[in-house]
């Protein structure tokens, strides 16, 4: 099979041993600066391309060295030859089939969109020149003295910020407004251009090329970078550490030495940028530079690190290989080889990295959304879900379509599928729903008896427990200033009874007719509000009922406070129980549902109950406290006005027991019920929360 010969300005470097001794070479593409690492097979056969035919070049690798290629292992290099661009274009059609694919990798622009508004970069400044002509200038930062100095600066800086550490905290609080903020935010660019700056200046120090410097785009979101892939042909680990870790040292000096100018400087503006300084590079390098789950300092350390170039992606491929093998278990070859210990630690960092990036953009997002423009926030709410969740298990289920005829053999797969349809089936299968909230039971009918003002037990003809008939008088009570107020409306009715009855036979008096029987219509009108209230002191019962709650204390002549309770007529039969549910639970419950009530502290003691009642309107104060979740009820409630305010729309719901509650009867109970609603899919109620969040946010 002929071969299309190498680009002619490629360039290979030396690179580091891999993990498993072999040696490495860099590739460079220096008009795309691109760079390749590659394994000691792929370099012999690079060597031996002029021979322009797979087979011979297969054979000559064999021959010349102690490896063992065949056809398949050439075939596979020049298939990364060619899906690189690294050989030369051949053929007539050549420029076609090269513009065809510059087309299809730029795709229309929507997929553009959609697969760069997450992360996108323009340069701005090619600093090549300016770096190589200020690098003398810079070189004293890079020696050991600076080093020891700066650790002197930093031991300096920390005694003081320890002396006086009261005024470094209430400068940090004082910070915390619109001026301290924009304070910040001048001093974070100003940070990051230096952070930007460190890693060029190392980079050029180790003769490597800085082609551009400029502002990424993380979710609409700047951040300033600097192309330093060239270092990517450097052989030495340590030099290429310390490239990624420049920044970052760049930083945590500006922040050392701004700490010990802040414990020198007099109190003015400089002080409080030499406070912003190194209060904030601390934070921005540790939160920010040292997360490896992001393609900032932190990955490219851990990737020097441990050896791996293009982590993340290597990452993601063994851990959709390990994903495929706990399902299926297919028994196909990983992606790479590594220690069974590593394997595990870049799996669980694969899902580490998902998740973070999850996380952050979705919180991108919710920015978005409350301090910008809501439509946009939805928008990119809805983008990233698809772009991490949907658009990742769409593209792993086409996977499995293609590996289907090998998955129905396999008896792992074939017990996983049998899983996955039972948990699909029990969010699509509808399903009884149980409710269950905090509730009272108390009397269906109940006539509470209170003493009035100055009343004495007279007579108690009935003992607690007993059963009252209807319209019999339950108790007798006595107040002598009523019979004084009774004994004078009476004495005056009469006289007024005979002045009326004098002047209709006194023609001198009957002019005054009139007003004397005013006077005696206001005197019957008092006398009967005396006696009405007098009612009060020998109340009847409305309905007949058993008498609860008797104060055992009281005997005839025992006075009682204005408004004491002293027993409770309960109407025998109905009982009710009272509860509030939210709107989400309404649409479970229909009057005739069936329940249960759990008084609280009686030991397993049930009540059958059945919906009667369901309130229309979300109830605006809570009427029974006991209910309330500061006192141990379901409602959650705040206190406003001397009124318990539901926090979220409740609705009362009215039970009636089946039958008399045995031991409950003629007392109010607080407990829990559990109402059987209507059937429904468990993975509806997750679709239509969604769906209700997304129509309230977008305002439909």
């Amino acid at each position: 099979m002929p071969l299309s010969p190498l680009r002619e300005e490629l360039a290979l470097h030396p690179g580091p041993n891999l993990i498993d001794g072999q040696p490495s070479w860099t590739l460079q593409d220096p008009v795309r600066n691109q760079f390749f690492r590659i394994d000691w097979p792929t370099f012999e056969i690079l060597s031996r391309w002029h021979l322009d035919d797979t087979q011979a070049i297969a054979d000559a690798v064999t021959a010349d060295t102690t490896l063992h290629l065949d056809i398949e292992d050439v075939e596979a290099v020049l298939e990364f030859a060619i899906g690189n661009e690294l050989v030369q274009p051949q053929g007539a059609d050549a420029a076609r089939k090269m513009a065809e694919r510059q087309r299809t990798l730029r795709g229309t622009l929507g997929s553009w969109l959609l697969h760069n508004y997450l992360f996108f970069r323009i340069p701005l400044v090619k600093p090549d020149r300016w770096l190589g002509r200020c690098s003398s200038l810079v070189a004293p930062l890079f020696s050991r003295t600076f080093l020891r100095i700066t650790l002197l600066a930093l031991a300096v800086g920390l005694v003081q910020v320890y002396r006086d550490c009261d005024r470094f905290s209430a400068t940090l609080v004082d910070t915390f407004s619109w001026s301290g903020l924009i304070t910040y935010g001048c001093a974070l660019f100003v940070v990051k251009v230096l952070h930007e700056l460190g890693h060029a200046f190392t980079a050029k120090r180790y003769g490597c090329r800085v082609p551009a410097m400029g502002v990424a785009f993380l979710v609409l979101w700047p951040v300033a970078y600097t192309d330093t892939n060239e270092v990517w042909k450097l052989a030495s680990k340590r030099e290429r550490l310390a490239v990624a870790v420049a920044g970052a040292t760049t930083e945590l000096v500006i922040a050392v030495w701004a700490t010990l100018l802040w414990g020198f400087l007099p109190e003015g503006g400089i002080k409080s940028v030499a406070f912003v300084l190194a209060t904030l590079t601390w934070v921005t390098t540790l939160a920010i530079n040292a997360s490896p789950f992001m393609r900032f300092d932190g990955y490219f350390v851990l990737s020097d690190w441990l050896e791996m170039p293009n982590l993340h992606n290597r990452a993601f491929a063994l851990a959709r290989w390990d994903l495929r093998e706990r399902l299926f278990a297919l028994g196909e070859p990983p992606p790479e080889y590594f220690s069974r210990r590593r394997t595990l630690a870049l799996v669980a960092f694969s899902w580490a990295v998902w998740i973070y990036r999850l996380i952050v953009f979705i919180g991108i997002a919710v920015l978005v959304y409350h301090f910008f423009i809501k439509a946009a926030g939805i928008l990119l709410f809805a983008i990233e879900v698809g772009w991490f969740i949907l658009l990742p298990l769409w593209r792993e289920l086409k996977v499995w379509g293609a590996l289907w005829p090998r998955l129905k053999h396999s008896p792992r797969a074939r017990r996983n599928a049998a899983l996955a349809a039972c948990i699909l089936l029990l969010f699509t299968i509808p399903l009884p729903t149980r409710l269950a909230a905090s509730a009272y039971l108390k009397p269906a009918e109940s006539y509470p008896i209170y003493a009035p003002a100055g009343a004495q037990i007279a007579t108690l003809p009935w003992a607690d427990g007993s059963q009252v008939p209807a319209g019999a008088p339950m108790l007798r009570l006595t107040a002598p200033e009523m019979e004084i107020r009774v004994r004078r409306a009476r004495a005056h009715l009469d006289l007024v009874r005979q002045q009326v009855l004098s002047a209709t036979l006194n023609e001198q008096q009957r002019q005054n007719l009139t007003v004397l029987q005013q006077e005696q219509t206001g005197a019957e009108a008092e006398l009967a509000g005396i006696e009405s209230e007098l009612q009060r002191y020998a109340p009847i019962a409305p309905f007949a009922g058993r008498l609860r709650d008797l104060n055992p204390e009281l005997s005839p002549g025992t006075w009682g406070s204005n408004r004491e309770r002293l027993a409770l007529l309960v109407k025998s039969g109905k009982w009710q129980v009272e509860t509030y549910l939210d709107e989400e639970a309404m649409r479970h419950v229909k009057i005739g549902d069936a329940a249960r009530f759990f008084a609280d502290g009686l030991g397993g003691t049930v009540l059958p109950l059945t919906v009667v009642a369901i309130d229309r309107d979300a109830t605006r104060a809570l009427q029974n406290g006991m209910l309330a979740s500061q006192f141990g009820g379901s409602v959650l409630v705040r206190e406003r006005h001397n009124q318990l305010i539901p926090e979220l729309a409740v609705y009362r719901v009215t039970l009636e027991a089946e039958h008399d509650p045995g031991s409950l009867a003629g007392h109010s109970w607080r407990g829990c019920v559990v109402i059987r609603g209507n059937w429904e899919a468990p993975g509806m109620s997750f679709v239509r929360a969604a769906l209700a969040l997304l129509s309230r946010e977008a305002g439909f």
